[in-house]
């Protein structure tokens, strides 16, 4: 039996379980088929993962006897729209698909988000299994049940909390990341260490090196004690009214830089870095966090091969743009910021000045 470890995040009779390991598919008699139903699957995935993945999984399907079918997606963040969403919907409908269907998100978040929220809406609501081929699919928007699409006056603003049955993180699968894509995911996996776990902040420090060389003793370790911390904090709070808000550290200046350079320009995880560091400036200039951690967190961040600059938008327009974000209250601005590394909060009362000089 190949190894892997199990997680599980627990949401009472929808807790679900999460497997990492170099090579799930091996072990799919115990990662996927119990999961599966009887009914028919249908596989989503994109023009980037399909020729490399998707024949696999079918083979594992077919070796089962289940019926299935695929829908092959374009590939980036400029398709994670309406007219996209309507595909998967149409590929149903012409495959006479019933409520025992279970979708499977092969790919990364953007086929993860548009497939949870395809399966949150199909007839009201069917089984979906995420099978994340990238780091940031991984270690974030795989698990926790966010599903949506973006909108051009807002990002991921129509969606659905829904969770999957299981989600399958093969480990392997980042072998085949383009530099740009690992990195992008190293921005959601440090985020989790700025949050609220400084052992994990520091381990990340040490091990970056080997981060990038994709070692996969590392990687797996990365993304399981990634998964941990999501797991935790989604239980804890799963539609986001409290401190899984926390989540979206850097997150309100990455949407922002995302939608203002147009959606693919920059990748999700670059703008969450730079957006990163902004919080991280923008709390340091406020008071609340040391201009050592600052360093730290901006070495961390240039080591991982991310942006620590944000494109110059004009502090108009990014005010503009973060005016259309969910963590919003009575049309005030919601902040991630940090009162030091692991001691994330949010706030509606970031001063002014701080905030005008971080844009500017």
């Amino acid at each position: 039996m190949p190894d892997y470890q199990t997680l599980t995040l627990d949401l009472g009779a929808r807790s679900y379980p999460i497997f990492i390991g170099e090579d799930l598919l091996s072990a799919a008699e115990h990662t996927l088929r119990p999961w599966l139903g009887n009914g028919k699957v249908v596989l989503v995935s994109n023009t980037t993962v399909a020729p490399l993945y998707l024949a696999r999984w079918q083979a594992c399907l077919e070796h089962w006897g289940i019926a299935h079918h695929h829908v092959i997606l374009p590939d980036g963040e400029q398709y994670k729209d309406v007219q996209h969403l309507d595909q998967i919907y149409s590929a149903l409908l012409a495959a006479h698909c019933d409520r025992k269907t279970t979708l499977l998100a092969l790919g990364g978040g953007v086929i993860g988000d548009m497939t949870g929220f395809a399966a949150a809406c199909y007839m009201r609501g069917i089984a979906f299994i995420q099978i994340p081929t990238t780091l940031l699919a991984q270690v974030d928007s795989s698990v926790g049940g966010k599903t949506g699409i973006n909108h051009p006056l807002g990002k991921n603003m129509i969606g659905a909390f829904y969770q999957p049955r299981a989600v399958l993180a093969e480990i392997s699968s980042l072998c085949t990341l383009p530099a740009r894509e690992l990195a992008a995911g190293l921005a959601e996996v440090i985020k989790y260490g700025l949050i609220d776990d400084v052992p994990f902040f520091d381990w990340l420090e040490q091990h970056m090196p080997a981060l990038l060389a994709r070692d996969g003793a590392a990687l797996a370790e990365a993304v399981a004690w990634s998964c941990r911390n999501k797991a935790r904090i989604v239980a804890a709070d799963e539609t986001e009214s409290g401190v899984r808000a926390l989540l979206n550290l850097g997150h309100t200046f990455g949407h922002a830089i995302e939608a203002g350079l147009g959606y693919g320009q920059w990748l999700h995880g670059e703008a969450v870095a730079a957006g990163m560091v902004m919080a991280a400036t923008a709390s340091h200039l406020a008071g609340w966090l040391s201009a050592p951690e600052l360093q730290r967190i901006r070495r961390l961040i240039e080591a991982a091969g991310l942006p620590a600059e944000a494109p110059p938008l004009g502090a108009e327009r990014y005010l503009q743009l973060m005016q259309v974000d969910k963590k919003n209250e009575g049309g005030r601005i919601r902040f991630v910021m940090l009162r030091g590394i692991g001691q994330a909060f949010l706030t509606d009362a970031l001063p002014t000045a701080a905030l005008n000089a971080v844009l500017r």
